[in-house]
């Protein structure tokens, strides 16, 4: 007898490939990014306008920038206290209204640093609610860009610009190409200003510091030696060795947090120093240090010395990259 075999044709279901999901992964965080970067640039513009501080610190870059274009001496004031290489990237803002170039720098600092931590995922990105962070955007400051740097090598020349708070960044996420793109930066600037490593120092002066170790209690950091094997534990005792003036230097410690657990606690020990700030302004730099020390080293230092084995990013809402 014959027998008839009917194959029933079945649509193949789509599945998508490595290579597409690697471009889903990377279009999802260029626009969560830029998002971020967005959005800070619009608040940090609000509140430079507000207060009316133009670009604030990041005026000063383009001071430098002013002065280099016009052939003037780079130092006529006491008060301006960056290196002569910051006025290289303040030359694309020097004919930019000072709210609007303070607010774009910021905006692109976030934006660069968004898209480095989510290089493992998206938990990280919880760093953004730090005090500190937001402490920054009050005066468009370079702590974000600063941390940004630990991810792409062509940032470390930042540490030119700002050498107290991004030496523990740079000395810890060292690179062949960051160290080449340093001295690239560097040479530049002694092209362009032979004398200003010997006029720079002397500007010094006027710079009004706290260093993390030396403010009491301080010392206690010290027990981060117990865990020097651990990259985060020496970026804490680096950036509590170098001078810091406000509570925004201390951003670049969000670095240090990797799961969710670890950020969301350094994060609220942040801002009870954020709430106190606001009631009781600090009267003396010795008192930022000191609440600095409490609040941001401290919590920093208990996640390193509970830590289990090497930091890794959390697995939580991890990107599928």
């Amino acid at each position: 007898m014959l027998q008839l075999t009917v194959q029933v044709w079945r649509p193949r279901l789509w599945r998508p490939n490595k290579a597409h999901r690697l471009m889903t992964a990377m279009k999802r965080r260029l626009t969560i990014s830029f998002l971020i970067g967005a959005l800070s640039s619009l608040w940090c513009g609000a509140i430079l306008t507000r207060n009316h501080q133009g670009a604030a610190d990041f005026q000063w870059c383009i001071r430098l920038a002013q002065h280099l274009l016009s052939k003037q001496p780079p130092y006529d004031t006491p008060m301006e206290q960056y290196p002569p290489p910051a006025a290289l990237l303040g030359l694309p803002f020097v004919a930019v209204r000072g709210e609007i170039a303070g607010a774009l720098f910021f905006g692109i600092s976030s934006g660069l640093l968004a898209f480095g931590l989510t290089r493992d995922g998206y938990t990280r990105l919880l760093i953004f609610l730090a005090y500190p962070y937001w402490a920054a955007m009050v005066t468009a400051q370079w702590s974000p860009l600063i941390a940004a740097s630990a991810f792409f090598w062509w940032l470390m020349p930042v540490v030119l610009i700002k050498p107290p708070i991004a030496l523990p960044v740079a000395l810890t996420h060292l690179s062949r190409r960051g160290i080449i793109a340093c001295a690239a930066l560097l040479a530049l600037s002694f092209a362009i200003t032979p004398s200003w490593f010997w006029q720079w120092p002397h500007q010094l002066g006027e710079y009004r510091h706290f260093i993390p170790l030396l403010v009491f209690p301080g010392m206690l950091i010290l027990l981060a030696l117990l865990r020097l094997r651990d990259n985060d534990a020496r970026l804490l005792l680096l950036a509590a060795a170098f001078p810091q003036r406000w509570f925004y230097d201390a951003f670049i410690l969000w670095l240090i947090p990797k799961s969710r657990r670890e950020i969301v606690a350094s994060v609220g020990a942040s801002w009870l120093v954020g709430l106190w700030r606001w009631s009781h302004p600090p009267l003396s730099f010795a008192q930022v240090g000191r609440w600095s020390v409490v609040g941001f080293y401290l919590p920093m230092l208990v996640i390193t010395l509970l830590r289990r084995g090497p930091a890794r990013p959390s697995l939580a809402l991890r990107s599928k990259s």
